[in-house]
């Protein structure tokens, strides 16, 4: 059931991502955890409304979770990458 959950958030943030890339020339970064919650919240009711997890509750936690966790290891792994460049 888990591996479910990571499949759905990744079509899911695959797509804004498109969208966003896209559609969406110049969006700052401050407004990428707007988009994580969000992808959270549809990844989230896909769940919940496909009958993979039957508490919506839990399903909204784990998925919010999950992008928000991404998102900040994303940031993490850009920031060292910066930092390696300018010879911190």
């Amino acid at each position: 059931m888990e591996v479910t959950y990571v499949i759905i958030i990744s079509i899911v943030a695959y797509i804004f991502g498109s969208i966003t890339k896209l559609k969406v020339d110049s969006i700052p970064n401050k407004y990428i955890p707007l988009q994580n919650v969000l992808i959270g919240l549809i990844s989230a009711l896909i769940c919940y409304f496909t009958k993979i997890e039957a508490n919506l509750l839990q399903s909204i936690c784990l998925c919010m979770l999950a992008t928000m966790g991404a998102g900040g290891i994303a940031d993490l792994t850009k920031t060292l990458k910066n930092n390696e460049e300018v010879g911190e």
